[in-house]
């Protein structure tokens, strides 16, 4: 290595020790002789000396990706993430993103209370008690002439218990099976109406009439299919399949009718035979 030194102590003596040449040289100082001054100047060779580094890279928010190794958004690379939001202007929207995730509540890792499946066999204990069907007129029949036959169901919601646990179980009629006593079976989906509220006369037909060809007593009932809902409390859910109430039969009397020319009406002559 090579060093130039140029070096001027001294003057340890006083102000009267400077000699001429030393004043043309322009080396005298007012030391006093107490003190001791060094002056130069050192060069050190070697090469040149480093460049500065580098600033570093302002990246924007978006287009700065995770080394390979290190899956994003991991806690050490959180940390890095958050350096970068301090050190670089640009990430300040990252940062609020970031922000964001700190503080945003935890989610509850805890599994929620399962809800059991009722099926139709489940439910089936709680269907509602049969319906009463009623013939018109007065549940007496005329064999050839339709007999009209009535029933009818409302939702009804019954409560109890399934699983161990408090439930609701609603009940909403879909549709009606006649039985008529005879071997004939009629579905409708709306329950039965008077002749009256029809607005027909009767022994006419209606969507629930029926015509017996032979004279009897037949046992006629109506059997109610009704789809189920379940509720454990957390909200009602639909069961599928249906559950059928069978109702309670009634016994429709049908009887044989004869016509008779005759010179006036029951009307007009009450005490006339046959009336």
């Amino acid at each position: 290595m090579l060093i130039e030194i140029g070096l001027l102590m001294m003057l340890i003596t006083g102000a009267g020790m400077c000699t001429s040449d030393a004043a043309l040289a322009g080396l005298c100082t007012t030391n006093t002789g107490s003190q001791v001054v060094l002056e130069g100047t050192q060069t050190t060779g070697g090469g040149p000396a480093p460049a500065p580094a580098p600033e570093p890279e302002r990246v924007r928010p978006g287009h700065y990706t995770p080394p390979a190794h290190v899956e994003p958004w991991s806690k050490p690379w959180e940390v890095e993430k958050m350096d970068r939001c301090i050190k670089f202007r640009d990430w300040d929207r990252d940062c609020f993103r970031r922000s964001i995730r700190e503080t945003a509540p935890e989610e509850s890792t805890d599994d929620a209370p399962a809800i059991p499946v009722a099926t139709v066999t489940d439910v089936a204990e709680f269907t509602p008690a049969g319906v009463s069907v009623t013939a018109e007129p007065q549940n007496v029949a005329v064999v050839g002439l339709p007999a009209n036959l009535i029933a009818a169901a409302a939702v009804q919601t019954v409560s109890g218990s399934l699983f161990g646990l408090p439930v609701s179980v609603r009940f909403s009629p879909a549709a009606y099976d006649y039985v008529f006593g005879d071997g004939e079976v009629a579905t409708v989906a709306a329950p039965g109406k008077s002749w009256a509220d029809l607005g027909q006369a009767q022994f006419t037909p209606t969507p629930t009439s029926h015509i017996y060809k032979t004279r009897g007593t037949f046992p006629a009932r109506v059997d109610v299919r009704y789809t189920a809902e379940v509720d454990f409390g957390t909200g009602w859910y639909t069961v599928d399949g249906e559950v059928t109430s069978p109702g309670a039969p009634q016994p429709i009397r049908v009887l044989e009718a004869s016509t008779a020319l005759v010179a006036h009406t029951c009307t007009q002559r009450p005490a006339a035979p046959g009336c």
